[in-house]
Protein backbone atom coordinates (compact mmCIF):
# COMPACT_ATOMS: atom_id res chain seq x y z
CA UNK A 1 0.00 0.00 0.00
CA UNK A 2 2.56 2.52 1.17
CA UNK A 3 4.44 1.42 -2.46
CA UNK A 4 0.86 2.75 -4.30
CA UNK A 5 0.96 5.86 -2.33
CA UNK A 6 4.72 6.80 -3.40
CA UNK A 7 4.41 5.78 -7.14
CA UNK A 8 1.07 8.06 -7.41
CA UNK A 9 2.69 11.11 -5.42
CA UNK A 10 5.50 10.97 -7.47
CA UNK A 11 3.44 11.35 -10.50
CA UNK A 12 1.56 13.84 -8.78
CA UNK A 13 4.80 15.64 -8.18
CA UNK A 14 5.92 15.26 -11.48
CA UNK A 15 2.88 16.80 -13.17
CA UNK A 16 2.63 20.08 -10.88
CA UNK A 17 5.90 20.37 -10.55
CA UNK A 18 6.04 20.71 -6.89
CA UNK A 19 6.42 18.19 -3.94
CA UNK A 20 3.50 16.00 -2.96
CA UNK A 21 5.02 13.89 -0.28
CA UNK A 22 1.94 11.77 0.83
CA UNK A 23 2.38 9.32 3.29
CA UNK A 24 -1.06 8.79 4.05
CA UNK A 25 -4.29 8.06 1.78
CA UNK A 26 -5.53 11.22 3.01
CA UNK A 27 -2.53 13.16 2.28
CA UNK A 28 -2.93 11.83 -1.07
CA UNK A 29 -6.69 13.10 -1.94
CA UNK A 30 -6.15 16.08 -0.89
CA UNK A 31 -3.19 16.51 -2.95
CA UNK A 32 -5.37 14.88 -5.72
CA UNK A 33 -8.05 17.66 -4.82
CA UNK A 34 -5.72 20.52 -5.12
CA UNK A 35 -4.44 19.22 -8.52
CA UNK A 36 -7.94 18.88 -9.83
CA UNK A 37 -8.89 22.39 -8.74
CA UNK A 38 -6.08 23.72 -11.09
CA UNK A 39 -6.79 21.73 -13.95
CA UNK A 40 -10.36 21.43 -13.99
CA UNK A 41 -12.71 23.00 -16.47
CA UNK A 42 -15.39 23.43 -14.06
CA UNK A 43 -13.56 25.90 -11.76
CA UNK A 44 -15.69 28.53 -11.29
CA UNK A 45 -13.03 31.35 -10.56
CA UNK A 46 -11.21 30.20 -13.43
CA UNK A 47 -13.59 30.11 -16.15
CA UNK A 48 -14.79 33.79 -15.02
CA UNK A 49 -11.61 34.82 -15.30
CA UNK A 50 -10.46 32.79 -18.95
CA UNK A 51 -13.71 33.69 -20.85
CA UNK A 52 -13.47 36.02 -23.69
CA UNK A 53 -15.83 39.06 -23.63
CA UNK A 54 -17.85 39.75 -26.87
CA UNK A 55 -16.03 43.09 -26.87
CA UNK A 56 -11.82 42.92 -26.18
CA UNK A 57 -10.59 44.39 -22.75
CA UNK A 58 -9.57 48.10 -23.11
CA UNK A 59 -5.92 47.47 -21.64
CA UNK A 60 -4.59 45.07 -23.72
CA UNK A 61 -7.35 44.56 -26.64
CA UNK A 62 -4.77 42.53 -28.72
CA UNK A 63 -3.27 40.18 -26.47
CA UNK A 64 -3.17 36.94 -27.74
CA UNK A 65 -5.18 34.25 -26.11
CA UNK A 66 -2.03 32.47 -25.02
CA UNK A 67 -0.80 35.24 -23.29
CA UNK A 68 -4.20 35.56 -21.09
CA UNK A 69 -3.37 31.35 -20.60
CA UNK A 70 -0.09 32.47 -19.62
CA UNK A 71 -0.90 34.92 -17.05
CA UNK A 72 -3.37 32.70 -15.28
CA UNK A 73 -0.38 30.49 -14.86
CA UNK A 74 1.48 33.09 -13.20
CA UNK A 75 -1.57 33.72 -10.90
CA UNK A 76 -1.65 29.99 -9.57
CA UNK A 77 2.28 30.41 -9.34
CA UNK A 78 3.07 26.41 -9.91
CA UNK A 79 5.26 25.80 -12.33
CA UNK A 80 4.49 23.18 -14.62
CA UNK A 81 0.56 24.12 -13.63
CA UNK A 82 -1.95 22.89 -16.64
CA UNK A 83 -4.95 25.43 -16.99
CA UNK A 84 -7.78 23.73 -18.90
CA UNK A 85 -11.00 26.33 -19.79
CA UNK A 86 -14.24 25.61 -21.70
CA UNK A 87 -17.05 27.33 -22.33
CA UNK A 88 -20.54 25.45 -21.96
CA UNK A 89 -23.67 26.40 -24.48
CA UNK A 90 -25.07 28.19 -21.68
CA UNK A 91 -22.03 31.15 -21.86
CA UNK A 92 -23.58 31.96 -25.35
CA UNK A 93 -26.38 34.15 -26.68
CA UNK A 94 -28.85 31.64 -28.24
CA UNK A 95 -30.18 34.64 -30.18
CA UNK A 96 -30.02 37.58 -31.46
CA UNK A 97 -31.23 40.02 -33.70
CA UNK A 98 -29.91 42.46 -36.34
CA UNK A 99 -30.10 45.15 -38.49
CA UNK A 100 -30.22 44.60 -41.93
CA UNK A 101 -29.78 46.72 -44.99
CA UNK A 102 -33.11 47.91 -46.23
CA UNK A 103 -33.84 46.76 -50.02
CA UNK A 104 -35.17 48.93 -52.80
CA UNK A 105 -38.11 47.94 -54.34
CA UNK A 106 -40.27 47.85 -57.06
CA UNK A 107 -43.98 47.77 -57.80
CA UNK A 108 -44.47 46.72 -54.02
CA UNK A 109 -45.88 48.86 -50.79
CA UNK A 110 -43.68 47.30 -48.74
CA UNK A 111 -40.57 45.34 -48.65
CA UNK A 112 -38.47 42.82 -46.60
CA UNK A 113 -37.99 43.48 -42.41
CA UNK A 114 -35.65 45.72 -41.67
CA UNK A 115 -34.33 43.46 -39.11
CA UNK A 116 -33.44 39.93 -38.87
CA UNK A 117 -33.23 36.99 -36.09
CA UNK A 118 -30.79 34.64 -35.91
CA UNK A 119 -30.19 31.76 -33.44
CA UNK A 120 -26.93 30.63 -32.79
CA UNK A 121 -27.82 27.41 -34.41
CA UNK A 122 -28.25 28.98 -37.63
CA UNK A 123 -25.42 31.01 -37.38
CA UNK A 124 -23.31 28.26 -37.66
CA UNK A 125 -24.79 26.70 -39.53
CA UNK A 126 -24.56 29.14 -42.13
CA UNK A 127 -21.01 29.63 -41.34
CA UNK A 128 -20.30 25.96 -42.04
CA UNK A 129 -22.08 25.95 -45.55
CA UNK A 130 -20.63 28.84 -46.72
CA UNK A 131 -16.98 28.04 -45.50
CA UNK A 132 -17.20 24.61 -47.26
CA UNK A 133 -18.25 25.97 -50.64
CA UNK A 134 -15.37 28.66 -50.20
CA UNK A 135 -12.64 26.09 -49.22
CA UNK A 136 -14.36 23.46 -52.04
CA UNK A 137 -13.77 26.25 -54.69
CA UNK A 138 -10.42 26.96 -53.74
CA UNK A 139 -9.63 23.55 -54.18
CA UNK A 140 -11.28 23.15 -57.26
CA UNK A 141 -8.94 25.86 -58.04
CA UNK A 142 -6.21 24.12 -57.40
CA UNK A 143 -6.85 20.97 -59.41
CA UNK A 144 -7.90 22.75 -62.38
CA UNK A 145 -4.01 24.67 -62.32
CA UNK A 146 -3.07 20.81 -61.50
CA UNK A 147 -5.00 20.17 -64.93
CA UNK A 148 -6.72 17.45 -62.87
CA UNK A 149 -9.76 19.32 -63.72
CA UNK A 150 -10.18 20.28 -67.03
CA UNK A 151 -12.64 22.06 -69.35
CA UNK A 152 -15.02 24.71 -68.47
CA UNK A 153 -15.06 25.89 -64.78
CA UNK A 154 -16.88 28.65 -62.95
CA UNK A 155 -16.38 29.26 -59.34
CA UNK A 156 -18.55 30.93 -57.00
CA UNK A 157 -15.93 32.03 -53.82
CA UNK A 158 -17.73 35.39 -52.61
CA UNK A 159 -20.89 34.82 -54.03
CA UNK A 160 -21.80 32.22 -50.64
CA UNK A 161 -24.22 34.55 -49.19
CA UNK A 162 -26.49 34.25 -52.10
CA UNK A 163 -26.76 30.06 -51.88
CA UNK A 164 -26.59 29.58 -48.01
CA UNK A 165 -29.69 32.78 -47.95
CA UNK A 166 -31.71 31.21 -50.62
CA UNK A 167 -31.63 27.92 -49.56
CA UNK A 168 -32.22 28.67 -45.59
CA UNK A 169 -35.77 30.65 -47.00
CA UNK A 170 -36.80 27.97 -48.92
CA UNK A 171 -37.73 24.17 -48.18
CA UNK A 172 -35.77 21.09 -49.44
CA UNK A 173 -39.07 20.17 -51.36
CA UNK A 174 -38.85 23.57 -53.27
CA UNK A 175 -37.04 24.25 -57.07
CA UNK A 176 -34.16 25.58 -57.88
CA UNK A 177 -32.62 26.06 -61.17
CA UNK A 178 -29.36 28.42 -61.93
CA UNK A 179 -26.86 28.61 -64.73
CA UNK A 180 -23.28 27.27 -65.20
CA UNK A 181 -21.67 28.79 -61.77
CA UNK A 182 -23.54 26.00 -60.01
CA UNK A 183 -20.90 24.20 -57.55
CA UNK A 184 -22.50 26.00 -54.12
CA UNK A 185 -26.12 25.20 -55.07
CA UNK A 186 -25.07 21.96 -55.95
CA UNK A 187 -24.02 21.83 -52.05
CA UNK A 188 -26.48 23.74 -50.61
CA UNK A 189 -29.21 21.53 -52.39
CA UNK A 190 -27.56 18.36 -50.27
CA UNK A 191 -24.40 16.68 -52.73
CA UNK A 192 -21.51 15.92 -50.54
CA UNK A 193 -18.14 18.22 -51.38
CA UNK A 194 -16.85 14.60 -52.67
CA UNK A 195 -19.23 14.07 -55.04
CA UNK A 196 -19.30 17.89 -56.75
CA UNK A 197 -15.14 17.39 -56.47
CA UNK A 198 -15.44 13.75 -58.42
CA UNK A 199 -17.54 15.64 -60.72
CA UNK A 200 -15.14 18.18 -61.58
CA UNK A 201 -12.45 15.56 -61.99
CA UNK A 202 -15.03 13.38 -64.22
CA UNK A 203 -14.92 10.20 -61.78
CA UNK A 204 -17.16 7.73 -61.66
CA UNK A 205 -18.39 8.79 -57.83
CA UNK A 206 -19.33 12.09 -59.55
CA UNK A 207 -23.12 13.71 -58.72
CA UNK A 208 -23.14 13.19 -62.58
CA UNK A 209 -21.61 10.02 -62.84
CA UNK A 210 -18.45 12.26 -64.57
CA UNK A 211 -20.37 12.94 -67.31
CA UNK A 212 -21.79 16.01 -66.48
CA UNK A 213 -18.50 18.09 -65.57
CA UNK A 214 -18.49 21.55 -63.87
CA UNK A 215 -21.87 23.15 -65.52
CA UNK A 216 -24.15 20.31 -65.22
CA UNK A 217 -24.55 18.89 -61.32
CA UNK A 218 -28.08 17.66 -60.26
CA UNK A 219 -30.21 16.91 -57.17
CA UNK A 220 -33.47 16.17 -56.14
CA UNK A 221 -35.54 19.71 -57.13
CA UNK A 222 -32.43 21.00 -58.22
CA UNK A 223 -32.12 21.24 -62.11
CA UNK A 224 -28.46 22.04 -62.64
CA UNK A 225 -26.08 23.67 -63.76
CA UNK A 226 -27.00 24.59 -67.51
CA UNK A 227 -24.34 26.11 -69.88
CA UNK A 228 -26.76 28.52 -72.44
CA UNK A 229 -26.57 31.60 -71.19
CA UNK A 230 -30.11 32.79 -70.01
CA UNK A 231 -31.73 28.98 -71.22
CA UNK A 232 -32.80 28.70 -67.45
CA UNK A 233 -35.25 30.95 -67.11
CA UNK A 234 -37.79 29.57 -69.25
CA UNK A 235 -36.93 26.41 -67.58
CA UNK A 236 -37.56 27.65 -64.41
CA UNK A 237 -40.95 28.93 -65.80
CA UNK A 238 -41.92 25.42 -66.81
CA UNK A 239 -41.40 23.99 -63.04
CA UNK A 240 -43.14 26.89 -61.40
CA UNK A 241 -46.25 25.90 -64.11
CA UNK A 242 -45.57 22.37 -63.19
CA UNK A 243 -46.05 23.33 -59.30
CA UNK A 244 -48.95 25.39 -59.73
CA UNK A 245 -50.65 22.68 -62.04
CA UNK A 246 -49.92 19.97 -59.65
CA UNK A 247 -51.23 22.78 -56.85
CA UNK A 248 -48.61 21.68 -54.27
CA UNK A 249 -47.66 25.10 -53.00
CA UNK A 250 -44.21 25.04 -54.17
CA UNK A 251 -42.06 27.61 -55.47
CA UNK A 252 -39.02 27.71 -58.54
CA UNK A 253 -35.90 29.77 -57.92
CA UNK A 254 -34.51 30.92 -61.17
CA UNK A 255 -31.26 32.25 -60.78
CA UNK A 256 -29.53 34.16 -63.71
CA UNK A 257 -26.52 36.88 -64.14
CA UNK A 258 -26.36 40.00 -64.81
CA UNK A 259 -24.84 38.96 -68.52
CA UNK A 260 -27.67 36.45 -69.22
CA UNK A 261 -30.53 39.89 -67.68
CA UNK A 262 -30.18 41.13 -71.88
CA UNK A 263 -31.37 37.76 -73.08
CA UNK A 264 -34.77 37.87 -75.18
CA UNK A 265 -35.98 34.60 -73.30
CA UNK A 266 -35.61 36.15 -70.48
CA UNK A 267 -38.52 38.69 -71.02
CA UNK A 268 -40.51 36.26 -72.53
CA UNK A 269 -40.03 34.28 -69.62
CA UNK A 270 -41.27 37.08 -67.65
CA UNK A 271 -44.19 38.22 -69.89
CA UNK A 272 -45.88 34.00 -69.99
CA UNK A 273 -44.76 33.66 -66.08
CA UNK A 274 -46.98 37.43 -65.26
CA UNK A 275 -49.57 36.25 -67.61
CA UNK A 276 -50.29 33.05 -65.87
CA UNK A 277 -49.21 34.19 -62.49
CA UNK A 278 -46.31 31.43 -61.89
CA UNK A 279 -45.16 30.46 -58.27
CA UNK A 280 -41.66 31.92 -59.70
CA UNK A 281 -39.32 33.82 -58.11
CA UNK A 282 -36.35 35.32 -61.03
CA UNK A 283 -32.81 36.27 -58.93
CA UNK A 284 -30.47 37.79 -60.75
CA UNK A 285 -27.13 37.09 -59.15
CA UNK A 286 -25.11 40.73 -60.00
CA UNK A 287 -21.65 39.91 -59.43
CA UNK A 288 -21.04 43.87 -61.56
CA UNK A 289 -19.39 41.66 -64.55
CA UNK A 290 -20.64 39.11 -67.21
CA UNK A 291 -17.46 37.98 -68.55
CA UNK A 292 -15.47 40.65 -68.36
CA UNK A 293 -17.73 43.39 -69.13
CA UNK A 294 -18.89 45.50 -66.58
CA UNK A 295 -22.52 45.98 -66.24
CA UNK A 296 -22.43 50.07 -66.96
CA UNK A 297 -20.79 48.68 -70.47
CA UNK A 298 -23.48 45.81 -70.89
CA UNK A 299 -26.52 47.32 -69.84
CA UNK A 300 -29.07 50.71 -70.90
CA UNK A 301 -30.61 50.50 -67.28
CA UNK A 302 -28.61 48.45 -64.54
CA UNK A 303 -32.06 48.27 -62.39
CA UNK A 304 -32.34 44.70 -62.60
CA UNK A 305 -34.89 44.67 -60.35
CA UNK A 306 -36.74 46.93 -62.24
CA UNK A 307 -36.07 44.89 -65.27
CA UNK A 308 -39.61 42.70 -65.21
CA UNK A 309 -41.37 46.00 -65.62
CA UNK A 310 -44.99 44.54 -64.77
CA UNK A 311 -43.48 41.90 -62.36
CA UNK A 312 -42.78 43.19 -58.56
CA UNK A 313 -39.15 43.67 -57.87
CA UNK A 314 -36.85 43.93 -55.20
CA UNK A 315 -32.86 44.69 -54.73
CA UNK A 316 -31.26 42.87 -51.96
CA UNK A 317 -27.22 43.16 -50.65
CA UNK A 318 -25.94 39.83 -51.72
CA UNK A 319 -23.21 39.75 -49.55
CA UNK A 320 -25.10 39.62 -46.42
CA UNK A 321 -26.73 35.93 -45.91
CA UNK A 322 -29.36 37.37 -43.39
CA UNK A 323 -30.38 40.17 -45.88
CA UNK A 324 -30.43 37.30 -48.97
CA UNK A 325 -32.23 34.86 -46.27
CA UNK A 326 -35.60 37.73 -45.44
CA UNK A 327 -35.58 38.97 -48.99
CA UNK A 328 -35.81 34.99 -50.10
CA UNK A 329 -38.79 34.21 -47.33
CA UNK A 330 -40.33 37.58 -48.61
CA UNK A 331 -40.58 36.78 -52.24
CA UNK A 332 -41.37 32.75 -51.64
CA UNK A 333 -44.45 34.11 -49.42
CA UNK A 334 -45.39 36.67 -52.40
CA UNK A 335 -45.50 33.55 -54.86
CA UNK A 336 -46.64 30.91 -52.23
CA UNK A 337 -49.86 33.74 -51.49
CA UNK A 338 -51.22 33.42 -55.34
CA UNK A 339 -49.55 36.66 -56.75
CA UNK A 340 -47.42 35.54 -59.59
CA UNK A 341 -43.79 36.32 -59.76
CA UNK A 342 -41.23 38.27 -58.46
CA UNK A 343 -37.74 39.27 -59.43
CA UNK A 344 -34.69 39.88 -56.98
CA UNK A 345 -31.64 41.33 -57.66
CA UNK A 346 -28.76 40.22 -55.31
CA UNK A 347 -25.88 42.94 -55.28
CA UNK A 348 -22.91 40.79 -54.92
CA UNK A 349 -19.41 39.78 -56.13
CA UNK A 350 -16.92 37.18 -57.47
CA UNK A 351 -13.55 36.46 -56.38
CA UNK A 352 -12.39 34.78 -59.05
CA UNK A 353 -12.26 35.32 -62.93
CA UNK A 354 -15.60 34.61 -64.85
CA UNK A 355 -13.87 31.53 -65.71
CA UNK A 356 -10.64 29.63 -64.77
CA UNK A 357 -9.63 30.84 -68.15
CA UNK A 358 -10.30 34.68 -66.90
CA UNK A 359 -7.50 35.81 -64.65
CA UNK A 360 -9.86 38.64 -63.83
CA UNK A 361 -7.89 41.67 -63.11
CA UNK A 362 -7.97 42.81 -66.79
CA UNK A 363 -11.07 44.95 -66.99
CA UNK A 364 -10.50 45.11 -62.67
CA UNK A 365 -7.99 46.20 -60.33
CA UNK A 366 -6.69 43.56 -57.80
CA UNK A 367 -7.24 46.70 -55.36
CA UNK A 368 -10.91 46.82 -56.02
CA UNK A 369 -10.71 42.77 -55.20
CA UNK A 370 -9.01 42.98 -51.83
CA UNK A 371 -11.45 46.10 -50.61
CA UNK A 372 -14.70 44.02 -51.49
CA UNK A 373 -12.62 41.10 -49.79
CA UNK A 374 -11.55 43.70 -46.49
CA UNK A 375 -15.24 45.76 -46.45
CA UNK A 376 -17.74 42.98 -48.13
CA UNK A 377 -16.64 39.79 -47.35
CA UNK A 378 -19.84 37.37 -46.52
CA UNK A 379 -18.50 35.30 -44.35
CA UNK A 380 -15.95 37.86 -42.17
CA UNK A 381 -19.86 39.72 -41.66
CA UNK A 382 -21.46 36.60 -39.85
CA UNK A 383 -18.49 35.94 -37.89
CA UNK A 384 -18.07 39.48 -36.88
CA UNK A 385 -21.64 39.64 -36.11
CA UNK A 386 -21.45 36.42 -34.00
CA UNK A 387 -17.82 37.17 -32.28
CA UNK A 388 -19.08 40.68 -30.95
CA UNK A 389 -23.05 39.19 -29.45
CA UNK A 390 -21.33 36.68 -27.57
CA UNK A 391 -22.93 33.94 -29.84
CA UNK A 392 -19.48 31.82 -30.66
CA UNK A 393 -16.32 31.87 -29.83
CA UNK A 394 -12.97 32.49 -31.98
CA UNK A 395 -11.75 28.95 -30.69
CA UNK A 396 -15.18 27.12 -32.09
CA UNK A 397 -14.80 28.97 -35.49
CA UNK A 398 -11.27 27.44 -35.90
CA UNK A 399 -12.29 24.00 -34.88
CA UNK A 400 -14.87 24.13 -38.08
CA UNK A 401 -12.12 25.65 -39.82
CA UNK A 402 -10.28 22.63 -39.50
CA UNK A 403 -13.18 20.15 -40.34
CA UNK A 404 -14.26 21.73 -42.83
CA UNK A 405 -10.24 21.52 -44.74
CA UNK A 406 -10.46 18.24 -43.59
CA UNK A 407 -13.39 16.90 -45.24
CA UNK A 408 -12.56 18.84 -48.67
CA UNK A 409 -8.75 17.40 -48.84
CA UNK A 410 -10.72 13.84 -47.99
CA UNK A 411 -12.77 14.83 -50.85
CA UNK A 412 -9.99 15.95 -53.18
CA UNK A 413 -8.21 12.24 -52.52
CA UNK A 414 -11.19 10.60 -53.24
CA UNK A 415 -11.72 12.72 -56.46
CA UNK A 416 -7.93 12.16 -57.27
CA UNK A 417 -8.17 8.40 -57.20
CA UNK A 418 -11.65 7.36 -57.85
CA UNK A 419 -11.45 5.27 -61.09
CA UNK A 420 -13.18 7.17 -64.53
CA UNK A 421 -15.96 6.12 -65.97
CA UNK A 422 -15.62 3.21 -68.77
CA UNK A 423 -16.93 3.63 -72.11
CA UNK A 424 -19.02 1.39 -72.26
CA UNK A 425 -20.98 3.53 -69.13
CA UNK A 426 -21.00 6.50 -71.62
CA UNK A 427 -24.53 6.39 -73.33
CA UNK A 428 -26.32 5.33 -69.65
CA UNK A 429 -29.10 7.75 -68.27
CA UNK A 430 -29.85 9.00 -71.34
CA UNK A 431 -33.50 7.75 -70.72
CA UNK A 432 -35.16 7.52 -67.25
CA UNK A 433 -37.20 3.93 -66.40
CA UNK A 434 -36.26 2.45 -69.87
CA UNK A 435 -35.59 -0.71 -71.33
CA UNK A 436 -31.43 -0.49 -72.54
CA UNK A 437 -31.23 0.77 -75.85
CA UNK A 438 -28.69 0.43 -78.60
CA UNK A 439 -27.28 3.75 -79.01
CA UNK A 440 -24.74 4.50 -81.91
CA UNK A 441 -21.15 5.17 -80.96
CA UNK A 442 -18.70 7.01 -82.48
CA UNK A 443 -19.41 5.23 -86.31
CA UNK A 444 -22.27 3.82 -87.91
CA UNK A 445 -20.84 0.61 -87.22
CA UNK A 446 -20.30 0.81 -83.57
CA UNK A 447 -23.16 0.63 -81.18
CA UNK A 448 -23.13 1.04 -77.22
CA UNK A 449 -25.84 0.63 -74.48
CA UNK A 450 -28.03 2.88 -73.45
CA UNK A 451 -29.09 1.82 -69.17
CA UNK A 452 -31.26 3.81 -66.79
Amino acid sequence: MQNMLTIISNALCRITGRNAGAQTVSELLVDLSEYVNVTSPAAPALAQNQRQPPKPPPVSAGAPAPELVSSQSDQLDRPGARVVVSRSFADFTPQATFDIKKCDVHRLEEGPPLKAELTREQGLEYYRIMQTVRRMELKADQLYKQKIIRGFCHLYDGQEACAAGIEAAITPNDHLITAYRAHGYTFTRGVPVKEILAELTGRKGGVAKGKGGSMHMYAPHFYGGNGIVGAQAPLGAGIALACQYQGNNQVCVTLYGDGAANQGQLFESFNMAALWKLPCIFICENNKYGMGTSVERASACTDYYKRGDFIPGIRVDGMDVLCVREATKFAADHCRSGKGPIVMELQTYRYHGHSMSDPGVSYRTREEIQEVRSKSDPITLLKDRMLSNNMASAEEFKEMDVAIRKEVEEAAQFATSDPEPPLEELCNHIFSNSPPLEVRGIHPWSTLKSVS
